[in-house]
């Protein structure tokens, strides 16, 4: 099994370093990771898609708040379907997208991959076609997703993991893939664990956005993160509970584990170079 690190999705809102920590200027950027997994006997599977190429086309598919609160830098290049033919495949060859939840920059590649099983919390399929409140409506847009015709949904409960519970297996496969409940962020969001060798990854997803808010014995996140973090919360309470079960294990040094989110731009590059290393 391989396992490519991609960038699916720029976001540059204002604020630089006060935004994300780290970077100079006026603007900020983060970063859509997505992991695209090789296996032998279920074929590619991506994890998250970032936006897709109709979202390039017709950027009126994402909510113009966000489009313009976030500063989308919308690129053909960035997408999941580029970098899966960039890497010698056709995009015929995912055949499961496994989400951490469904929020419009993290799904708005799935109708790139129109044959591929989607793998999602039910509670966060329900949230997204509910729309109950007006942050849902603009998070969750369904023109991303409603080309997808192959759905199987995961109800919480299932297994311990490294002190998390509910975590159930994705697939029927050789290749060992949990998803596990990190609820706050969304209705149904998720952490997907991948075993590579022995050693286990962890895409917390949106969970956290800077790399210091779980790395560190204590939290710290840029005022800008922690403005939009707090602004997208489903669940406040709920979502500091998830940071702080995600920092207590990753200070657990369990060997090989790398745990990971979706927006931190060094934390990407630092996981591209040591696979590239590799």
């Amino acid at each position: 099994m391989n396992i490519h690190h991609l960038d699916c999705g720029c976001m540059c809102p204002l604020g630089g370093r006060l935004f994300d920590g780290s970077t100079p200027g006026l603007f900020a950027h983060l970063v859509c990771h997505c992991w695209l997994i090789e296996t032998d006997r279920d074929g590619l599977i991506l994890v998250d898609t970032g936006f897709g190429s109709a979202d390039v086309d017709n950027p009126e598919r994402i909510a113009p708040f966000f489009r313009r609160l976030n500063n989308i830098k919308l690129k053909h290049s960035l997408t999941a379907m580029a970098h899966v033919r960039q890497l010698g495949f056709q995009p015929s060859d995912v055949r499961h997208i496994v989400l951490t939840h469904l929020d419009f920059d993290h799904a708005g590649g799935l109708s790139d991959f129109p044959d591929a099983m989607i793998h999602v919390m039910q509670n966060e399929y329900t949230a997204a076609k509910t729309l109950d409140n007006w942050r849902a409506v603009r998070r969750y847009r369904e023109p991303q997703w409603q080309r997808s015709r192959y759905w199987r949904f995961y109800e919480p409960g299932g297994e311990q993991w490294n002190g998390f519970s509910s975590v159930r297996p994705v697939l029927d496969s050789d290749v060992d893939i949990l998803m596990m409940p990190l609820p706050g962020h969304s209705p149904g969001h998720a952490g997907i664990a991948v075993n590579n060798q022995g050693h286990w990854k962890l895409h917390a997803g949106d969970a956290y956005f800077h790399r210091d808010e779980v790395h560190k014995p204590s939290r710290h996140c840029p005022p800008g993160l922690r403005f939009y973090q707090r602004m997208m919360d489903h669940d406040h309470a709920a979502r500091v509970t998830t940071q702080n079960r995600l920092r207590a294990l990753a200070l657990t040094e369990l060997e090989g584990l790398r745990i990971m989110c979706s927006h931190d731009r060094i934390e990407l590059c630092d996981l591209q170079a040591a696979s590239l290393d590799a």
